[in-house]
C-alpha cells in the first residue's frame, strides 16, 4: 500500500444516489487510509464532520455543482454554510457558459465571491471543467483562478463526459506555476494513473475508487 499516496487522495462519494451506508463507509476508509479529506455532497458535511472532527482528516465539499451555473450569491451562501457546517475545503464549479462566452471579469468575480466567504476557514479548488474547454479556455480559467486568490485549480466534476488526464494537468500546472495546488479528478482509479497524475503537478487528487489508487500494482 502506498500510503504517501494516500495523503492526496480526497476521498469521494457525490452520486445523487449514494446512501448515508455509503458515506458511513468512505469516512470509515478515510480514516483507515489517513486520506488527505472525504469529498461530499453539502447535505452530508454535518455528518462526516461529527465523524472526522479528531481525526486528520479533512470534510470537503462542492459548491455550485455539477454545472457551475446557480447565482454567485447562491454560490456564497453554499460556502458559507458548508463552512458552519464544518468544511475545510470548498471545491467550486466555475460559470463555464461565461468562460466559454469570455466573460472573463463574471467568471473571476464568481470565484472571488467564494474566495472571499472561505478566506482563513477553508482552501478553495476551482472546478474548471476540462472536458469542456479547449486549451486557451484551461489556461484562461486557471489563470482567473489564480487572480482571483483560489488555493487550488482542478481538472473535473467528473459529471461531464470526461475526467482527469495528464495532459491538462501538465497544462494546469504550467500556468500557475508552483504557488497553486492542483487536483486531478475524474476517472483516476488506479495506482499507476495516480502516479501520473502526481508526476505531472498534481498535489491532490479526487478518486472514488481511492482504496485501490493506494494499492500498489
Amino acid at each position: 500500500m502506498n500510503k504517501e499516496l494516500a495523503k492526496y487522495i480526497d476521498h469521494t462519494a457525490l452520486k445523487p444516489d449514494t446512501t448515508k451506508e455509503a458515506i458511513q463507509q468512505i469516512v470509515d476508509e478515510a480514516i483507515s487510509y489517513e486520506f488527505a479529506s472525504v469529498c461530499v455532497n453539502p447535505y452530508w458535511v454535518p455528518y462526516c464532520y461529527d465523524r472526522l472532527k479528531d481525526t486528520s482528516v479533512n470534510v470537503c465539499t462542492v459548491i455550485g455543482f455539477p454545472l457551475g451555473a446557480t447565482s454567485t450569491a447562491a454560490k456564497v451562501f453554499e460556502t458559507e454554510q458548508a463552512i458552519k457546517d464544518g468544511a475545510a475545503e470548498v471545491d467550486m464549479v466555475i460559470n463555464v457558459g461565461e468562460l466559454k462566452s469570455e466573460n472573463d471579469e463574471a467568471v473571476k468575480n464568481d470565484i472571488k465571491a467564494i474566495v472571499n466567504a472561505a478566506k482563513g476557514r477553508a482552501l478553495t479548488k476551482v472546478i474548471i471543467e476540462t472536458s469542456l474547454l479547449t486549451n486557451e479556455e484551461k489556461v484562461r480559467a486557471c489563470q482567473l483562478a489564480k487572480e482571483a486568490g483560489a488555493d487550488f485549480v482542478k481538472t473535473s466534476t467528473g459529471f461531464s463526459g470526461g475526467g482527469a488526464t495528464v495532459e491538462d494537468v501538465t497544462l494546469m500546472r504550467q500556468t500557475v506555476g508552483n504557488e497553486m495546488g492542483v487536483k486531478a479528478s475524474g476517472g483516476v482509479r488506479d495506482n499507476k494513473s495516480a502516479v501520473e497524475m502526481v508526476d505531472a503537478g498534481a498535489t491532490r487528487i479526487g478518486a472514488s475508487s481511492s482504496v485501490d489508487v493506494i494499492q500498489e500494482n
